[in-house]
């Protein structure tokens, strides 16, 4: 019994010894096999020429020193060099006028190099030259992978091409699609432009830059900020994102979305558009802009709002489109000058806490200062509301200086929630002071209803026609009416008169219609 046991150990000690020995010997197949494949396939560097050969033992076993007119060949690619060491066939050192020709098209140049044939890699230094057609880089030091053809220097590189020249402290350079990555104090100089930047992308075939990071663009007609986006250099055309804005002699555009054609001179935004004029203190915002450099002509639109500030106040104004134009330029003193206008159009209506109004359009020209409003235009300044079919409001030193009301222009004073002060004509010029309105002149077919007091007590009515008048306002309420022509004047007492009696013709008040806040220029 205990032979038949022992023998049937034996033998599975017998078949287990034979496995692995079997398994190991497959193990040692492999591995041979794949080392006779990585042999056959890894090719070593061919020595093609050189004036004079020499074996240097103190460098190693079979090291050979190369000297005058060396050529070397790896794999299709040609190494040119003065002198060389050569290390077993698999890796070399070179010196002076070093010379690498990949292709028809790549050729580089340095002072010295170290390359290893088995990992395929270059490592050049000083005064070195990597030509591609157009292109020339320059750097100190470069290391090249020609098994995925990629050069990088970390120590500062200069790429010239037709037009560009740019300069970084970090390079990659990706030869199969021809593209480059720069990294830290990036600069494109262009006849045309300046671009600085940290992080920027670069296709020779395509010509696009693209940014990642602060990113400025320079020219002689604008500056542009953004801190992601692309350039395409060949069409001169471009995109901007995140906290771009482009701002030109007077005027900042910003908007979440930049686009600039740099040959049409034209410049778009999307998103959380501001329009910013430095001369004029003005501020225009909305969902998208356009602007002409060629004729400094720009619109914006969509949910649009303009700030103005006046001294210590603030006017705020919207409209459905804001578009900015010049006008043709004119001769004044022998001088040449350009009018621009800034036109308001559909649903103007604008609150400041001293003056708000409403029209259907509005044109405000720099060169005199003058807002005129359009298409059944209205005014509300302290208890005075002002309408006419033309309106022209001056603006001097950042202040309301006086009103034009051009036919059918009607004043309205509330003296109480039933009766009115009113004074009608066919044109009226508003005067005022401090922003406040304290007199007004009225030329033709004057009419005025406004009420006598004695003290705070209102004792009677008077109703004059007379075709030119002059009245006086303290404290946006009627003090004094002056007669230039002979007027026809009649004192009606307290109650006399009845409602209808007591309006003008045309009369209209439209309190209902005034903003009394910043939002209340939304509701139309």
């Amino acid at each position: 019994m205990i032979n038949k046991t022992e023998k049937i150990f034996k033998t599975r000690t017998l078949l287990t010894l034979f496995n692995n020995a079997f398994r190991n010997m497959l193990i040692i197949c492999c591995v041979f096999i794949s080392m006779l494949a990585f042999s056959q396939k890894l090719k070593q560097i061919e020595l093609k020429q050189a004036n004079s050969l020499e074996y240097d033992k103190s460098l190693g076993e079979n090291v050979k020193r190369l000297i005058g007119n060396v050529v070397f060949e790896h794999e299709k690619v040609l190494l040119y060099c003065d002198s060389a060491y050569l290390y077993a066939s698999d890796s070399l050192d070179a010196f002076a006028n070093v010379h690498i020709q990949q292709g028809d098209s790549l050729n580089l140049y340095a002072d010295a190099l170290k390359y290893n044939a088995i990992l395929k890699t270059a490592e050049l230094k000083k005064n070195i030259r990597l030509i591609e057609k157009e292109m020339i880089l320059t750097t100190e030091l470069l290391n090249y992978d020609m098994n995925i053809s990629v050069a990088n220097y970390v120590n500062g590189g200069k790429i010239v091409n037709k037009e560009n020249t740019l300069t970084s402290k970090i390079g990659i350079y990706y030869s199969a699609n021809k593209d480059f990555f720069f990294k830290k104090d990036v600069v494109l100089h262009n006849p045309k432009y300046l671009i600085k930047c940290d992080t920027l992308k670069y296709s020779t075939n395509s010509k696009i830059a693209y940014f990642l990071g602060p990113t400025t663009i320079s020219s002689d007609a604008n500056f542009i900020y953004s801190e992601n986006g692309w350039y395409n250099t060949k069409k001169d055309i471009s995109q901007f994102g995140q906290k771009a804005y482009l701002l030109n002699k007077d005027q900042q555009l910003k908007g979440d979305t930049l686009y600039y054609d740099r040959k049409k001179g034209l410049g778009r935004a999307y998103g959380n558009v501001e329009i910013i004029d430095t001369t004029q203190h003005l501020t225009i915002t909305g969902d998208y802009a356009e602007y002409l450099e060629k004729t400094q002509n720009s619109f914006i639109k969509g949910n649009t709002l303009l700030r103005q500030v006046y001294n210590n106040d603030t006017l705020f104004l919207h409209a459905d489109l804001f578009r900015s134009m010049l006008e043709d330029t004119i001769k004044q003193d022998s001088l040449q000058q350009q009018n621009r206008i800034l036109l308001a159009y559909n649903r103007v209506k604008f609150f400041k806490s001293d003056l708000q109004g409403k029209c259907d359009s509005l044109a405000f020209t720099y060169r005199d200062s003058t807002m005129r409003l359009f298409i059944n235009p209205v005014l509300w300044s302290g208890n005075n509301q002002l309408t006419a079919e033309k309106m022209e409001l001056s603006i001097k030193d950042g202040a309301i200086n006086g009103v034009e009301l051009i036919n059918t222009s009607f004043i309205i004073s509330e003296e109480d929630s039933l009766n009115y002060n009113q004074i009608q004509g066919k044109k009226m010029t508003g005067y005022f002071t401090e922003n406040e309105l304290y007199k007004i002149d009225v030329l033709g077919n004057g009419q005025s209803i406004y009420y006598a007091k004695d003290g705070t007590q209102s004792i009677g009515v008077n109703k004059v026609v007379c075709s030119d008048m002059r009245i006086f306002i303290a404290k946006n309420q009627f003090q004094k009416v002056s007669f230039i022509t002979k007027p026809e004047a009649v004192f009606y007492p307290i109650g006399e008169l009845s409602p209808q009696e007591l309006r003008l013709k045309n009369f209209k008040w439209r309190v209902l219609e005034q903003p009394h806040s910043v939002k209340d220029i939304f509701i139309w």
